[in-house]
C-alpha cells in the first residue's frame, strides 16, 4: 500500500492531474481499482512519463494477482 501512497501522493503534485485514488470494492476488499481524471491528454502522458510513474508503476505490478487493465474516457456530457 506505500507503493500505492507514494505514487498518489507525487502524481497529485502533477499540472493536469484533477483526481488521482486508490478505490477499494465493497463485495470484494481483495480489488483495487486506481481512478484518474486529467485536464487533458497531454497531462496523462507527461504523467506516464514522470520519473516517479516509470519508477513505481513497475514495483506496483509485481504485486498484481492479474494483469492489469486500463481503460482511457472521454468525458461526453
Amino acid at each position: 500500500m506505500n507503493l500505492c501512497k507514494n505514487l498518489i501522493e507525487e502524481t497529485l503534485k502533477e499540472e493536469g492531474c484533477i483526481e488521482y485514488g486508490v478505490y477499494q470494492e465493497l463485495e470484494n476488499p481483495e480489488t483495487l481499482t486506481m481512478l484518474e481524471e486529467w485536464k487533458d491528454e497531454s497531462s496523462l502522458d507527461q504523467h506516464i512519463n514522470s520519473r516517479h510513474f516509470k519508477e513505481i508503476f513497475p514495483l506496483l505490478s509485481k504485486c498484481l494477482e492479474k494483469e492489469t487493465e486500463i481503460n482511457i474516457y472521454r468525458k461526453k456530457l
